[in-house]
């Protein structure tokens, strides 16, 4: 017999979806969901097929999907909890907003070539393995697809990211209100660069958007599959 995965993520955002219930009006990439650049670094998304990997609530897919015209928007999460909150907050929206209750590895490895864009605002990619995520993320999209994430530039508590693709653990809560641990991987720019590099994407950039009021940095990372040639009879 086996034992379901307990939900980590059961009491994460609760207060605020109960507060702010509403679309949001603007994107942050930044870890205080105020400052630097909004939704124009994934660029037009006129028509595009877009997925958010790991979209808890899906605030931020929620938001692309009411004012940048997307063909749709596939809110991907693995929790129970957080698929069921994005489903009482923002359910109206389909279907340019489809909530996806899937791991995001599996729902990406199942999609090959299908989105024009993918992107994470401290999600997936800072809570799976890259090894794992990047290449069915790279598979997932269509020739000249971009991947863009946003992730801690280092440790919450000020120590330097990791040299190295190994993960840390951090504190997390059961359903119950015990104390349980997840991995996150905080890893330097130059390591992420590497890891995109390896999976053939290419166009890689790694920004690094400065702290505010005390808060983590955060690295605003962008890359794009390799555009195929379509060449015509």
């Amino acid at each position: 017999m086996t034992t379901a995965t307990p939900d980590l993520w059961h009491h994460y955002g609760r207060t605020r979806a109960a507060n702010d219930p509403d679309v949001p009006t603007k994107f942050s990439w930044t870890w205080d969901q105020h400052t630097g650049p909004g939704a124009e670094i994934l660029g037009d998304l006129t028509g595009a097929v877009v997925a958010d990997l790991g979209a808890g609530a899906a605030r931020h897919a929620a938001h692309l999907a009411v004012h940048h015209q997307p063909t749709h928007v596939d809110a991907i999460d693995a929790s129970p909890a957080q698929h069921a909150m994005a489903s009482g907050l923002y359910a109206e929206l389909t279907p340019r907003l489809h909530l996806v209750h899937a791991d995001v590895v599996d729902h990406l490895r199942a999609h090959p070539d299908t989105y024009d864009v993918a992107y994470a605002v401290f999600g997936a990619p800072d809570f799976t393995d890259p090894r794992v995520l990047l290449p069915v993320a790279a598979r997932a999209l269509r020739s000249g697809g971009r991947l863009v994430f946003s992730t801690l530039a280092h440790y919450r508590s000020g120590k330097p990211a990791e040299t190295d693709v190994i993960p840390a653990d951090v504190p997390a809560k059961l359903p119950d209100g015990s104390a349980a641990t997840l991995s996150r991987w905080v890893l330097q720019a130059h390591v992420w660069a590497k890891l995109l590099k390896a999976v053939g994407l290419v166009d890689v950039t790694v920004e690094e958007l400065p702290a505010v009021d005390g808060g983590p940095g955060t690295l605003l990372v962008t890359a794009s599959r390799h555009r195929i040639a379509q060449w015509s009879a």
